[in-house]
């Protein structure tokens, strides 16, 4: 018999410094930080590989899950016992509109109410009184009590945990939550969920906030102490620090904007009366969820750590230093261009969010971004939750990053990056200092720059937008919102509402809630409940709140964009030329030589351009220069690629260019390749550009464009 085998002995351990010796051998003099080390959009350096020493100055990796500082989640059981709420967006203008999609939804495995409203719901004014557009703009119209009964009727606000995102203020909506669920006889104390404000991400979002910011810190104090009073496991506060991530932000810019503004809000919330115990558990944290899987990851377990030490900071107890995330998977990464590939997009950001320990999610449907979602879009986006939960059993594990020596590693990065910048924040005067300053959307735009610069060169890639283009798709199509019509029915809706109430009744319970708006306690959203149960309509109770205060806080705005959309908008600008023509623009491809000596140029040429949704006319290689210069003339087009090897270049380009541009001058050349010893001769001798792996391919194909006069 043989001997059993000794693995330790058969294959000895090698250490880290053995590990590093055997790469510099195959770098083979390359530096190894710039080979092999990447650099992310928050500054960190991402190691080829991880080793278990690299754990050895986290403190945190030896806590389990439920222990503080959270990093592994603020309870022991994580999803096996609660798993995330399946916390979808319903944005449907219309309130019939709305509870249909609703109740359809939460019958087919929604089980969190997940509420965005409209423009001028959020700004609390009626659809009268409001500009067409913000009436139904990607959220839900409600003005008064009618509207609310339609939106949330058969619906059970205690049964399911609710988020309606108001705003900069919640006293008008949570007055006709409140008056609704009085009519119907239901006690509040059930209520779970947030009545989302949140002011500051409200001013950084749309510039402006139509009153002063103490004013709505004390309407926001007024909801907080109505909620303790009433519904005590109802949140009422909310930092939506996804605009920056929708803005190009980076995920340490994120966990510190949300710890700042997290900040600026306890401290008004403690000059109203309020103790860091009662204003701590009522703040909901909204992220979004981007690509980068393993950095998604450690971005939530990170922030759950910082916000654990700042809370602990005000003198704020265990339970009270937990944090509650709400996410939802992003839209800057979102495409119009082949959107079927969101829903790949989605798949992997929401494996990051539950990875993560998020509390609540929403997963984007396909097609978000440029229609109102439709049943099937809807159900696809929801299903991702149920086979993450069913399927893949996230709701099975217990913190499944944990161990990684990767995501623990970065996860302190991240929390140490993010503690510093949100200390610099601190010093400069807080969050509303910070934006008012503009420093914030500065710092955003600067990685966003980062972002477009990368994607121009495809170093970022859009798979069917910047790469790998479908030109066979057929473009989805979008569902415009008649503006002025809905306008036009809501207006109708509420004059009938108005003329329905008692006046009297009505009058006198708005001059109460006039009466008592400097109060900073439950009385002042007691009496709104009052006025609206009286018929008093959104706009009427913003009114009463405002009275004909002319204050506004101004700051720049946020640049909210995707980054596809420069690609998306060069590919329609062909696609519009090709519609309009009959023709779609053409560029030659002149290869030279036979098929193994042109073919991979070639083949990377057409995928180039095809990004452009421009055509190329393509062969199987000329044996001579006569021959190519012919066929590139023959064939009209107005464009030449030139493809072959860098070896044979310097024979065929220069008689080749001459040939082409002595019989039609304004031929624009391209080189495939770049021979870095024959750049100059070549552009000398009439080479245009040069297309490579590295070229700006927006600038290149935005070139071409204008050469082939599809753009002016």
């Amino acid at each position: 018999m043989s001997e059993a085998l000794d693995i330790l002995q058969a294959f000895p351990a090698h250490t880290h410094a053995d590990w590093l010796e055997a790469v510099d051998k195959q770098l083979k003099g390359k530096p190894f930080d710039k080979v092999l080390v990447k650099k992310t959009y928050e500054g960190i350096d991402i190691q080829p590989m991880y080793f278990q020493h690299d754990l050895d100055k986290l403190d945190f990796v030896n806590t389990l899950p439920g222990q503080l500082p959270y990093v592994r989640g603020t309870s022991a059981s994580a999803s096996v016992v609660n798993p995330w709420e399946i916390a979808q967006e319903i944005t449907d203008s219309d309130p019939e509109e709305f509870n249909a999609a609703a109740l359809n939804d939460l019958g087919r495995g929604q089980n969190a109410l997940n509420v965005i409203f409209d423009n001028a719901t959020c700004k609390g004014i009626n659809p009268d009184k409001a500009a067409a557009e913000d009436v139904g703009k990607d959220g839900l119209s409600i003005a008064t009590m009618a509207d609310f009964e339609k939106a949330f009727k058969d619906i059970d606000f205690t049964a399911i945990p609710m988020q309606l995102h108001c705003g900069f203020s919640g006293v008008g909506m949570t007055a006709l939550l409140a008056a609704h669920l009085k009519k119907q006889g239901t006690n509040p104390q059930k209520l779970t969920g947030c009545i989302a404000v949140d002011p500051l991400s409200y001013l950084a979002v749309q510039g402006s906030l139509p009153l002063p910011l103490s004013q709505a810190y004390d309407e926001m104090a007024q909801v907080t102490h109505w909620g303790l009073a009433n519904a005590p496991e109802l949140q009422t506060i909310a930092v939506h620090v996804d605009p920056y991530q929708r803005s190009g932000g980076n995920a340490v810019q994120e966990v510190a904007y949300a710890m700042a503004t997290a900040v600026e809000y306890v401290r008004a919330m403690q000059e109203r009366g309020l103790t860091i115990d009662e204003i701590a558990p009522r703040i909901m944290f909204a992220f979004s969820i981007g690509a980068d899987f393993f950095m998604e990851i450690a971005k939530f377990r990170a922030t759950r750590m910082v916000w654990c030490q700042i809370v602990e900071s005000f003198g704020g107890n265990e339970e009270s230093r937990k944090m509650r995330i709400h996410a939802r998977t992003s839209t800057w990464n979102k495409t119009h261009v082949d959107p079927w590939v969101n829903m790949l997009r989605v798949s992997t950001e929401a494996f990051s969010g539950v990875a993560g320990g998020v509390d609540s999610m929403h997963v984007s449907p396909f097609d978000e971004i440029f229609r109102q979602p439709n049943e099937f879009s809807r159900r696809i986006a929801r299903n991702v939750h149920i086979v993450l939960r069913d399927e893949g059993h996230f709701d099975k594990v217990v913190d499944p990053a944990g161990g990684c020596w990767y995501v623990e590693t970065i996860t302190g990065e991240i929390a140490k990056k993010a503690w510093e910048q949100f200390q610099e924040i601190e010093k400069q005067g807080g969050m509303f200092t910070f934006l008012k300053a503009g420093t914030p959307q500065q710092q955003v735009a600067e990685i966003a720059a980062q972002r477009a610069k990368n994607i121009a060169i495809r170093k970022d890639r859009f798979v069917g937008t910047n790469m790998y283009p479908n030109l066979l798709e057929k473009p989805e199509s979008t569902d415009e919102l008649d503006a002025f019509a809905f306008q036009a029915d809501r207006v109708e809706q509420v004059i009938q509402y108005e003329g329905q109430a008692d006046q009297a009744a009505r009058d006198a319970a708005l001059a109460q809630v006039a009466a008592s708006k400097k109060n900073v306690t439950a009385d002042t959203v007691e009496k709104a409940i009052a006025a609206a149960s009286a018929g008093a309509t959104l706009g009427d109770l913003f009114q009463a709140l405002r009275g004909e205060t002319t204050t506004t806080e101004t700051v720049t705005p946020l640049n909210i964009h995707r980054g596809p959309e420069p690609f998306e908008q060069l590919r329609r600008a062909t696609e519009a030329y090709t519609a309009q023509t009959g023709a779609t623009p053409k560029l030659f491809l002149a290869n030279m030589g036979p098929i193994p000596q042109h073919k991979a140029r070639a083949d990377f040429s057409t995928a180039f351009f095809n990004v452009g949704a421009f055509e190329t006319i393509g062969n199987d290689g000329f044996g001579s220069v006569d021959e190519a210069a012919e066929a590139t003339l023959d064939s009209g087009a107005k464009a030449v690629v030139i493809c072959s090897t860098d070896t044979d270049y310097p024979e065929v380009v220069p008689p080749l260019v001459s040939k082409i541009k002595s019989a039609q001058p304004g031929t624009l050349i391209i080189l495939a390749g770049y021979p870095q010893d024959h750049i100059e001769s070549f552009k000398e001798a009439g080479v245009d550009e040069f297309l490579h792996i590295r070229s700006n391919a927006l600038e290149l194909l935005g070139k071409v464009q204008k050469h082939l006069g599809v753009t002016a």
